[in-house]
Formats: C-alpha cells, structure tokens, sequence
C-alpha cells in the first residue's frame, strides 16, 4: 500500500468517526429534549391535538426541505458549510424551549430544528460517500447509525435523571451541552474532500434553478433507482410511528410509565447491529439484507397485531431493533450506489422526502383503520405491505454498482 492511499484511507476513517461522533452529539440533544416535550405541552395547558399539529407540521417542512438540499447540494462545490449550518441552527433553538410560554412558541423551535435536520441530510450522506470507496459505503453508514442511535439512548436516560435535579426547562437547557459539542466536532474535525472541476462545474455558474427545470432531468435516474423507491415508498404506507407500538403494548397490559423502556429496548439492539448489518451489505447483496430487515418488520407487526401476552412484546421490541439495523444505513448505501456520483444528492433527496410523506400518511392510515376496525387490523396490513415491498425489492433486476466509477 502506497503512503498517498493510506493517508487517503486514514482521513476517509477519520471523516466518518467524526460524522458519528457529531450525530452521537447531536441525537443526544434531540433525545433529551424530544422525551420531555409532552409533558411540557400539559405543562403549558396543551394536549394531543396541539402535539399532533407541532410534530405534523414539523415533520412536513423537514421532507420538503430534504427534497430541496438533495437537488442543492448536487449543485454546490462546498458542502461542509452546509452541514455544519444545519446542526448549527438546530442545536441553537433547542435550549430556546426553556423559555417558552405557550405552545405556539414550541411549533416554531421545532419548526426550525426540523428545518435544519432536512438541510443538512443529503450533504452529509453525500459527503460520507465521497470520503469511502464504494465497497465501504454500508460500513461507513452503518458505524454513523451506530454512534447516531447510541445518542438516543444516552439522551432520555440523561433526561430521565436531570428532570428530577432540575426539572423540565433546565432538560432543556443542559440539551445545550451536546449540541455544543456535535456543532463543534463538524467544524473543526470533518473534512471535505477536494472535487476535481471539470466541464460539469459550468452547471455551479446557473445558479439556483428552479425546481420545474429540475424535474426536467429527473428522468436522468436509473430505473433500478425507482424500483428501489417504489419499494420503499410501499413499504413505508404501513410504518406508522412507533407511538402506535407503544399504544399497543399499553393496550395488552405494559404500563405507559414503561414507554421509554420499550424505546431503549430496541435502541440497544439498533445501536449494536448498525455497524454488523452495513459491514455485511459491502460484502453481500444489500437488496437481500434489507429485504431481510422488511421481513424481521413484517414479524414484528404481526406479533404486536396478536400481542399474545406482555413478555412477547418485550420480546418482539428488542427484534425491532434489528429491523432499524438493516435498513436504515443499508438502504442509504443501496441509493448512493445505484446512482451517478454527480446526482447522489437528488437521489437522496427524493429518497428522503418520498419516505417522510408516505409515513405520514402511514400513521394518518393506521389511526383511521385503528378506530374503525380496532387494533389488530393496522398492524396485519402493515405487514402484509412489508412482504409485498421485499417481493418488490427482490424480485426485480436491477444494476447495483454499476455507477460505482462514474464521477
């Protein structure tokens, strides 16, 4: 090995522990503040329907705005800024909640803080891509998803404790400490890599298009990337939030008081098999292991949609885990590698937004056919579509690498 590849490969190396160590930071942040919001609404004299509307508008402005920085940051030579603005801007409004009055107020920090995620996905998903060779993209994914879930576990467990030493709004506040320090890690320890400029860099010149005139080019994506979407996107009709999970799990006997519990439960086993899952996807195929994931979903739901007694949910939470494990850095691999270099960032953005949409809808679907039918039908659809999506996902040819080298 020459001396120039292994100081490629070391900083590669070094680019993505920072990238984890930054999201471990920032999903702390989040994690500490996300727990404690709904008590806090009832503190301020709101209820669900006031939640409902603050995390449906959020959500919203997030998947459009992942939509809009996947077709920017294809356009931009400088992507760092970008990312580094977003975590930023969401780790400065976060300890603004401490000093909220009313819940409008909240709609407006999670307004942004959700802005700000949606900015900085497709640039930093991007990035990461560019600092590894191809037949490192699951692991590089994996091992970020890894230090990303383990922050949310260190991040209500912090809450947990902190609240009874000073209550909500100083939650909020110490929520300030690791935004501080995922904003500072992304400064000074993530590096860019330089890009070649070519005869392509005359697009950087036009500027901001519209995205009408992008919608032009969009038919410049392979088929095997929409065969991956529609998989996905029919897929995610059936994930509705994991409030619903733990809904059901209160139905069949386990207290709500118990409901973090249940979220730790499965964010130890996504935690540990992150890593496992992306490193295997380099070396196998990584329609098959998400596949696999859509199948351990598919289990999940319809044991929760039987809740035969208490200890099978605990039980089936922790398999949960691994259903995260093997989809969430793999499928972004699947995406990066299906794709032009040139045009990863639009890929990921409509990855991103088409995923967000359709599960929202999911959880507006799940809820009607809860109330009309009672519990057990929406988790059966849910996973029957899972199976649906891995025949989809499988069934059909598609050219996984074959844009490995273009640039």
């Amino acid at each position: 090995m020459s001396a120039t590849s292994a100081e490629g490969q070391l900083s590669a190396a070094r680019n993505v522990y920072a990238f984890g160590i930054t999201s471990f930071f920032n999903d702390t942040a989040t994690e500490m503040a996300y727990w404690v919001l709904p008590a806090f609404l009832v503190s301020l004299g709101a209820g669900p329907a006031q939640l409902g509307l603050i995390e449906g508008i959020a959500e919203s402005v997030a998947s459009f705005a992942k939509l809009f920085s996947g077709y920017l940051t294809d356009r931009i030579h400088r992507r760092k800024p970008l990312v580094v603005a977003g975590y930023f801007v969401a780790n400065a409004v976060k300890p603004l909640l401490a000093l909220v009055t009313a819940w409008w107020q909240i709609l407006l920090i999670r307004f942004t803080d959700r802005l700000a995620k949606g900015v900085r996905g497709a640039p930093r998903d991007v990035m990461v891509a560019e600092s590894v060779e191809k037949d490192r993209l699951g692991s590089a994914y994996g091992l970020i998803q890894s230090f990303d879930s383990a922050g949310a576990i260190v991040g209500p467990l912090a809450a947990l404790v902190l609240q009874r030493q000073v209550g909500m709004r100083g939650v909020f506040l110490a929520a300030a400490v690791p935004g501080v320090l995922a904003v500072l890690v992304a400064l000074f320890f993530v590096r860019e890599k330089r890009r070649a400029v070519t005869i392509e860099s005359a697009d950087v010149e036009k500027g901001l298009r519209t995205f009408s005139v992008e919608q032009q080019h969009a038919s410049s994506l392979p088929a095997s990337f929409y065969v991956v979407l529609v998989a996905v996107t029919l897929f995610s009709l059936g994930n509705s939030s994991d409030m619903f999970l733990v809904m059901r799990a209160q139905n069949v006997g386990i207290q709500a008081a118990m409901a973090p519990l249940l979220g730790l439960v499965f964010n130890v086993t996504y935690t540990l098999g992150s890593w496992p899952a992306g490193w295997f996807s380099d070396h196998f195929s990584r329609k098959w292991i998400a596949a696999a994931g859509y199948l351990i979903f598919a289990g999940v739901y319809f044991v929760f949609g039987r809740a035969p007694s208490t200890s099978a949910i605990w039980i089936t939470m922790a398999v949960y885990g691994l259903y995260y494990a093997l989809t969430q850095p793999v499928l972004k691999a699947l995406v990066v590698e299906t794709v032009a270099q040139k045009m990863r960032g639009r890929a990921l953005g409509i990855y991103f937004f088409v995923t967000s949409v359709a599960t929202l809808a999911a959880s507006l679907i799940t809820g009607e056919l809860w109330s009309h039918y009672g519990a057990r039908i929406p988790f059966y659809v849910s996973a029957m579509l899972a199976v649906v999506a891995v025949l989809l996902l499988v069934g059909f040819p598609s050219r996984d690498g074959s844009y490995s080298t273009v640039s």
